[in-house]
């Protein structure tokens, strides 16, 4: 296998920095909405596996009811994993498995969401025509950073 080139951008820097003032629960919905939006990518390619949608799922559960049993975490990170090594070399499925699988383990260590949002824009890239490719990595990085911003502030102005 290939190693996979992840996609680097001029707002990783200032992802990172909003990501280290975020709550560790923002940080895994963030992950879970940026995995989730390149699922397609995989469920298109492979209807039947639901891997990577069970990942988000229960990255999701855990950020709403705060219940965390480690092994259901790294099982469904791992069987994520497990969906990409099964998906094509360098395609765009085998990236939106890998953030589905990162964005689950945020849950154990919030860095985790950052390597989600970074395997998302490395799907958007492996899924965009050679001639967009640029433009769709600059607006999927826009929208992550505008998303977190919003969460973080959503957060923020909640109820405690």
């Amino acid at each position: 296998m290939a190693k996979l080139r992840l996609v680097k951008s001029d707002l990783d820097q200032p992802i990172a920095e909003l990501a280290g003032k975020a709550d560790h629960k923002t940080l895994a919905v963030w992950a879970c909405d940026c995995a989730e939006r390149v699922l397609p990518y995989f469920e298109e390619k492979y209807p039947t596996d639901d891997r990577p949608r069970a990942a988000i799922e229960a990255g999701r559960a855990w950020a709403r009811t705060g219940v965390f049993r480690m092994v259901d975490i790294r099982q469904t990170s791992l069987a994520s994993h497990a969906a990409a090594r099964d998906a094509e070399d360098g395609s765009a499925a085998l990236s939106a498995a890998r953030a589905a699988g990162q964005a689950v383990a945020s849950a154990h260590a919030a860095g985790h969401a950052i390597v989600a949002a970074i395997y998302a824009t490395t799907a958007v890239r492996d899924g965009a025509r050679a001639a967009d490719v640029v433009a769709a990595v600059t607006k999927e990085r826009e929208w992550q950073y505008q998303h977190l911003r919003n969460l973080c502030r959503s957060a923020r102005s909640a109820p405690h």
